[in-house]
């Protein structure tokens, strides 16, 4: 049924290319004479009424003017046209779908039309990085679908490496008002011969799938679809009540990832991160659930979750012999916003017997630039004063003022991984970080850089003065039954650096 409607609608944009084109054009008031010569007025009166109703049939009315490119088909209509050309054919096709990782983010920070500007050049990067017969074409904002053209030859490692060049291509920095922007992406893929129904329905639902896994991992996660992928995330609304549940059957926990000394290499410390592991869909991605739960008003229960879990950990590092100095915990407006979280802080800090230094507490910085809540000022500071460590966190993204980094009592900058990418081969970026680490220096902050993702971004961070670092390149965020294996782990580097010289090997 699906190949009768292809061929239909190929047959009807072949007859509106014919009867639309200049020599159909040209021809006409012969065809016109001709019709009145041979029968008459009763010819030329059924061809001036039947003439536009065959055009106003094949929708010629509403055409594009001339030398204009034709309207292009839908993602399903470009799917379902290359599954049938190939199973027509013998040839394979192809869906990749490519996103911008933390889209939203990204879009707060560049403007409406900064972030408009970077969507057209990622069309066009893609455009330039496939052939002229792939279908490319915008899913959604940050989001974008790729439907390949049958070819011969296409397998898992080709679809791979293609999937590989489409996202460096993506990944190469975007120059907005004069400043580079680094970007990553991340991509979920599923070839034709994996469906088990070949609709674009399935190719598409099945490559959204390979996308969810692989923002899982993000960023700059590849994906390839697989038979065992368990289903998509349900409905936002089924997810609410999913997700108050998980809180309390223990889904929702944090995992951990480690924060170093760039001068000593040691621990400094362990950020606490929401993640939720499904029992049927495994690891949602904090993209997908973290809005739901600011919907539904769950935010301030999830603080509470991560951060008895949080504090438990560090007692259990405690008891193992393990030197962490402290673990970082994010805080929500809805969290800042009670009038008693010192109170609580603090009976949780006496509950596990930890003094307020062993506690990190992370606030967005858009959250203290775009603050006039005096309730937000009064527990920072108080959570200050108890002894906290407060660090604010995508530092460089919400323009917060010198003043108010002063009235909220912050104690560490976090610069925001946008600053961070390929820092140690963008002398733009090492001018961004070494402005942000003077300043911070004249007003006796400390500074995390996060995001790290190489050993290059490492080294040029530690040698324009960067205190502490975290990332991929360090270490992934890991669950905390895993946390002790990797502390032996690293310990065990420390105590046996690599030795460079003549005695090595």
């Amino acid at each position: 049924m699906t190949g009768m409607i292809w061929r239909l609608t190929a047959l009807r944009n072949l007859a509106r290319t014919v009867l639309s084109g200049p020599p159909a054009l040209a021809f006409m008031p012969a065809a016109i004479l001709a019709a009145f010569w041979l029968g008459g007025e009763g010819w030329l009166v059924s061809l001036a009424l039947g003439l536009p109703v065959l055009f106003s049939l094949l929708g010629l009315f509403g055409g594009t003017a001339q030398g204009t490119t034709p309207p292009q088909p839908s993602v399903p209509e470009a799917a379902e046209r290359a599954l049938h050309v190939a199973s027509r054919t013998g040839r394979r096709t192809a869906c990749l779908l490519v996103e911008i990782d933390e889209y939203d983010l990204q879009r707060d920070r560049l403007g409406s039309a900064g972030a408009a500007n970077v969507l057209a050049r990622m069309r066009e990067r893609l455009q330039s990085a496939t052939r002229d017969g792939d279908h490319v074409a915008p899913l959604q904002p940050g989001r974008f679908a790729i439907i390949l053209a049958p070819m011969r030859h296409l397998d898992l490692e080709v679809a791979i490496q293609m999937a590989g060049r489409l996202q460096a291509r993506m990944e190469e920095p975007v120059s907005i008002d004069a400043q580079a922007v680094y970007l990553s992406c991340s991509v979920g893929f599923v070839l034709d011969t994996q469906l088990r129904a070949c609709t674009a329905e399935e190719m598409l639902a099945a490559a959204n799938r390979a996308l969810e896994v692989a923002r899982a991992h993000a960023p700059s996660a590849i994906r390839g679809y697989s038979q065992d992928m368990a289903q998509g995330p349900d409905t936002p609304d089924i997810l609410a009540d999913e997700l108050a549940q998980a809180l309390e059957n223990g889904q929702i926990a944090p995992w951990f990832q480690p924060q170093i000394c760039t001068d000593t290499g040691r621990v400094s410390g362990f950020e606490a991160l929401a993640r939720w592991h499904h029992p049927d869909r495994g690891l949602i991605p904090p993209a997908d659930f973290l809005p739901v739960l600011e919907r539904s008003g769950q935010l301030a229960r999830l603080g509470e979750v991560i951060l008895y879990h949080a504090l438990a950990a560090l007692r259990d590092w405690d008891e193992q012999g393990f030197d962490v100095p402290l673990v970082a915990v994010n805080f929500s407006g809805d969290e800042l916003r009670n009038p008693k979280l010192v109170e609580k802080i603090r009976w949780e800090l006496d509950r596990f017997d930890l003094c307020a230094g062993r506690l990190g507490v992370e606030v967005l910085e858009t959250v203290v630039a775009a603050s006039p809540d005096d309730v937000i000022a009064r527990n920072i500071n108080g959570l200050a004063q108890l002894g906290c460590s407060i660090d604010l966190d995508d530092f460089g993204t919400g323009h917060a003022s010198i003043s108010s980094i002063r009235r909220f009592s912050v104690t560490r900058l976090k610069i925001d991984r946008s600053f961070v990418t390929r820092v140690d081969r963008d002398p733009e970026q090492q001018r961004m970080v070494a402005a942000i680490l003077t300043m911070a220096e004249r007003l006796g902050l400390d500074v995390l850089a996060e995001g790290v993702e190489s050993a290059g971004e490492h080294t040029m961070l530690a040698q324009l003065g960067c205190g502490h670092v975290q990332g991929f390149g360090i270490a992934r965020p890991m669950p905390r039954d895993q946390t002790a294996d990797w502390l032996r782990a690293h310990g065990a580097k420390l105590a046996d650096p690599p030795r460079i010289g003549r005695g090595a090997g």
